[in-house]
């Protein structure tokens, strides 16, 4: 499956956990209603063999009534408010978890390099890039990823996972992660776990009834003890029996996912040794996934098994999990393959390094043209290649050690997204200062100063990365702060009476990404809607991806444009009049966008097919059809991989 079918999947999974949710919440009804009729028999005329006859049913029907409405009521409320706790996002979730947030400026050697590794995935695949945290008490091997979009995702790993995988295995176990995030994963998970909550509440109510009565019961005078520890009992187990289908329901879920993902993340880093090299770990160590914390809500998002389980394991068993991988392993190797990797453990480090010494060699050595396959770039939609990732550690890596540093800094963050904007007439720009001291004071405005006096002007392809690399410091920023930093955006974008496209994209990416962070879960990534419905926007943005492409001003470059506008176009199959262009086209632009976003995901393939073939036709890249490209398909909730440094000309 590509992006876009994973994404249709996910659709139909979220209708699927929401009627499963009601025929649990019927079932549980029902044992409530059952279970009180059995009370009832030890206290009145009810007989044990009447509960089974429908007469009975009747004849206590407002009880029943009052019954069923309480215990749905709780079973709803409680996943109400549990989905509402979590409307800010995968941070929470990891917070929930104990685990501490990693800053771009971390000196530990380990941490280092798992920001790199998300960092270098996220810009390969055109994703903000997500928050990354560590959960530092858990020495088991494991990680998850939770949150509502993109712009608002975290991934978690553990401490064992720092330090037991070499960089490759940690990076499958990243790109698994990545791959929850762009197949919808995310969004069902965080979902499952208001679900799931609302389903197991009436056992932690029941569990913490008996505690809290276990000392009334010890003291009472009266015959009300036996009475109150059997109301406990009776809310366990029919507590219990939620949390039979609610682990039914996360099997039923997860297991398949969790083979798509490692799949998905051997295409993301073209290296199946990697992520199976993780997983051998888990194996070797016996099962050491396990977290020491409760993992119960969270265990059908983790990378391994949470916990042991006898029935309805989240996650297929290690060794298929391995064997779909490596095709040649064997399961009576596991052993041998202890003891092998405690003596080779501390050599992992260094072969790594080789490995992606070879792998950049490689890289050199590729020819151009393979950056410029449409098939190539579109398959690589939610499964970055080795390559994309190199050339994203390319591009960070050209980026100066000081303004990379401002970008991860919560001071300085502002100032650099501020900087990307700066004119180059100097008459523009000291407009554009005087902004900046009226919107946000004269210490921003200082700093400010500071970038372009140490670092000149910013190169136009290292823009939208700095942005990317921004955003998660960014998005920490009081609300506050954040509305002023966009009012100022937008006022430095028009400091010269003028929107240039980059300008224009920057703007809208900024205000999508920081009002998706700060309100998830109204998010919508998709519609219902068809492509027959919205001929005349395909038609709108691909005119303008095309024009952009080229030099308007002179017969060839119309010529080429016309040529590439009705390339992108064939590939939608749809007909529709020659390329025609404004200098009004941002209004327009915004229009169409926003009815592509109501496309379901299917339609909105073919929308980034004509898209991808309008750019690539002319198998030249310049910059700005390199970021119109990438913000358009950002706007429309799909990440374009990052293109090879060496094939974009400024």
């Amino acid at each position: 499956m590509n992006f876009f079918e994973h994404q249709e999947q996910a659709r139909k999974q979220s209708r699927w956990i929401v009627l499963a949710f009601i025929a649990v919440t019927f079932l549980i009804v029902l044992a409530v209603n059952a279970l009180t009729l059995i009370v009832l028999s030890t206290q009145s005329s009810v007989t044990m063999t009447s509960i089974f006859n429908v007469e009975t049913w009747l004849a206590n029907s407002s009880l029943l009534l009052g019954t069923s409405a309480a215990t749905g009521g709780v079973i709803g409320l409680a996943s109400l408010g549990k989905i509402v706790s979590l409307r800010s996002g995968g941070g929470k979730v990891a917070r929930d978890m104990g685990a501490t947030l990693v800053t771009p400026d971390t000196r530990d050697a380990l941490r280092r390099r798992l920001y790199n590794v998300v960092e270098e995935i996220a810009l390969a695949s055109g994703t903000p890039v997500p928050d990354v945290y560590v959960m530092e008490n858990e020495p088991g091997i494991n990680a998850f990823a939770a949150g509502y979009t993109a712009s608002d995702a975290a991934v978690a790993v553990t401490q064992g996972t720092l330090e037991k995988l070499s960089r490759s295995e940690l990076q499958g176990v990243i790109a698994h992660e990545f791959s929850h995030i762009f197949n919808g994963d995310m969004r069902i998970n965080i979902r499952m776990m208001g679900v799931i909550f609302g389903i197991t509440v009436i056992a932690i109510l029941g569990r913490k009834f008996l505690h809290a009565s276990s000392y009334r019961v010890r003291s009472s005078r009266d015959n009300n003890g036996s009475a109150i520890v059997a109301i406990g009992l009776v809310l366990m187990l029919v507590g219990y029996i939620g949390l039979f289908f609610a682990r039914w329901m996360k099997s039923a879920l997860s297991r398949q996912r969790e083979y798509l993902a490692d799949a998905s993340a051997v295409q993301f880093t073209r290296d199946p040794e990697g992520i199976s090299g993780a997983l051998k770990k888990i194996a070797a160590y016996s099962h050491s996934s396990y977290l020491q914390s409760d993992s119960e809500e969270v265990s059908h998002m983790l990378f391994g098994s949470g916990y042991k389980s006898l029935m309805f394991a989240t996650h297929p068993p290690l060794e298929k999990r391995i064997a779909r991988i490596e095709k040649g392993f064997e399961i009576g190797d596991i052993d041998m393959l202890a003891k092998r990797l405690k003596k080779q453990e501390h050599l992992e480090h260094i072969q790594a390094e080789k490995a992606a010494e070879e792998q950049q060699k490689k890289q050199e050595k590729r020819a151009k043209g393979g950056f410029f396959d449409v098939e190539g770039m579109f398959g690589d939609i939610g499964n970055p290649s080795t390559e994309r990732i190199a050339a994203a550690a390319v591009l960070a890596a050209s980026l100066p050690t000081g303004l990379s540093s401002s970008a991860h800094s919560l001071e300085w963050a502002p100032e650099v997204l501020f900087y990307c904007l700066l004119d180059s007439d100097q008459a523009v720009r000291d407009k554009q200062l005087l902004i900046v001291v009226q919107q946000m004071g004269d210490i921003s405005e200082r700093k400010l100063q500071h970038l372009i006096q140490t670092h000149g002007s910013v190169r136009v392809e290292q823009r939208l990365a700095i942005l990317e690399m921004s955003f998660p410091t960014l998005k920490r920023r009081p609300i506050l702060d954040i509305e002023r930093i966009q009012s100022t955006v937008d006022l430095l974008a028009n400091a010269d009476n003028k929107i240039d496209s980059f300008e224009f994209l920057l703007t809208r990416l900024i205000k999508q990404y920081l009002d998706e962070a700060q309100q998830p879960n109204h998010t919508q990534l998709h519609g219902n809607k068809k492509l027959k419905e919205c001929r005349d926007e395909l038609a709108t943005v691909v005119a303008i991806l095309a024009s952009h492409g080229q030099e308007r001003s002179t017969a060839k470059g119309l010529q080429l444009a016309q040529r590439a506008f009705k390339q992108g176009m064939s590939v939608a199959n749809v007909e529709h009049l020659n390329l025609s262009f404004t200098d009004q086209w941002q209004a327009e632009l915004d229009k169409a966008l926003a009815k592509l976003d109501q496309l379901s995901p299917n339609q909105k393939s073919i929308v980034v097919a004509a898209l991808v073939r309008t750019v690539l036709d002319d198998r030249e890249i310049l910059t700005q059809e390199h970021e119109m490209l990438r913000v358009i398909c950002a706007l429309l909730h799909v990440p374009i991989p990052i293109l090879s440094t060496h094939g974009v000309s400024a």
